[in-house]
């Protein structure tokens, strides 16, 4: 089964839920156990949907690269303060 079809059944079962002739404890305990399913499925979607965003054509992923340009020469108070 499909995440995306996991999602779908879930909430339908968690729609009918209430309605069921089942004690109130077992209720609670599906409601929490599908609820915390929910949210592994769905975080793991969105991984999975944030990964693919960032991959290139290529399969690489591709990530934001920043380089500190620095000056070859030093200030005339850096260069006096080396040289002491």
């Amino acid at each position: 089964m499909s995440r995306e079809g996991f999602i779908m059944i879930s909430g339908v079962l968690l729609t009918i839920i209430p309605y069921l002739g089942v004690p109130s404890n077992w209720k609670r305990i599906a409601t929490v156990a599908l609820g915390v399913l929910l949210i592994v499925v769905g975080y793991s979607l969105r991984r999975r949907a944030y990964l693919r965003s960032i991959e290139t054509e290529t399969g690489e992923r591709r990530a934001d690269v920043f380089v500190e340009n620095t000056s070859p020469k030093l200030s005339s108070e850096t260069d006096i303060a080396t040289r002491v």
